[in-house]
């Protein structure tokens, strides 16, 4: 399973550059760096990672977004085009992936949302786990429908899990088998801790100095 940094913070990045595949972006990520170039920024990151990142478009019409997602593309080559799963999204999915641009299908909250991404031949389709929880609904569900309906048509489109609110959805996500899991730097860290780490390396540490002692 790929494991992306969703974040535009490219210290964090570089934090955990050696355990990433690849960051993910949306309008509201980048927003939070206010004085920042937004294409700089952008470049920066596909600098700091070798893996795709998913860099959206905030046009909502079928030209303007395709315009967009074109030039999107051509900032960086591991640039990876984050598009809506609306009706007009769907359309420049196809049209980029005929090109062989890479893609990204991100609000999808339905099985049929998913199909239809990847019959337009999206790289990845990215369902939100945590906005379904928050209505009521099995987030994690969604995930086992959409890869049940994938792999029964061998689909190359791999499903990333988004919108990851704990530990568990990554857990959950793993044992699935999604192709991806994108993730905030808080969850990623809690990857490497555990308590009982701390507490079996302060213990070796004691003992460490008892034996040095004799």
């Amino acid at each position: 399973m790929e494991i992306f940094l969703d974040t535009a913070d490219v210290n964090e990045i570089k934090t955990y550059v050696d355990f990433i595949d690849g960051v993910t972006t949306n309008p509201s990520i980048l927003a939070k760096n206010e004085n920042a170039d937004k294409r700089s920024l952008i470049k920066e990151i596909c600098k700091t990672v070798s893996g795709p990142v998913s860099v959206e478009v905030v046009s909502e019409k079928y030209e303007e977004m395709l315009a967009e997602g074109k030039k999107i593309s051509k900032i960086s080559s591991n640039v990876c085009v984050k598009l809506p799963c609306t009706f007009d999204g769907l359309r420049v999915c196809e049209k980029l992936s005929y090109e062989g641009i890479s893609t990204n299908l991100t609000l999808c909250f339905s099985p049929t949302q998913a199909l239809i991404a990847a019959k337009c031949g999206a790289t990845y389709v990215s369902p939100f786990v945590g906005r379904m929880d928050d209505i009521g609904h099995n987030g994690m569900s969604l995930i086992e429908e959409i890869i049940d309906i994938f792999d029964g048509y061998n689909y190359e489109t791999k499903v990333l899990v988004a919108s990851v609110r704990h530990l568990q959805h990554l857990i959950q996500a793993a044992k699935l088998g999604a192709g991806a899991i994108t993730v905030p730097p808080k969850i990623l860290k809690q990857c490497f801790d555990h308590p009982m780490t701390e507490s079996g390396l302060k213990i070796f540490a004691e003992d460490w100095k008892k034996l040095k002692s004799h």
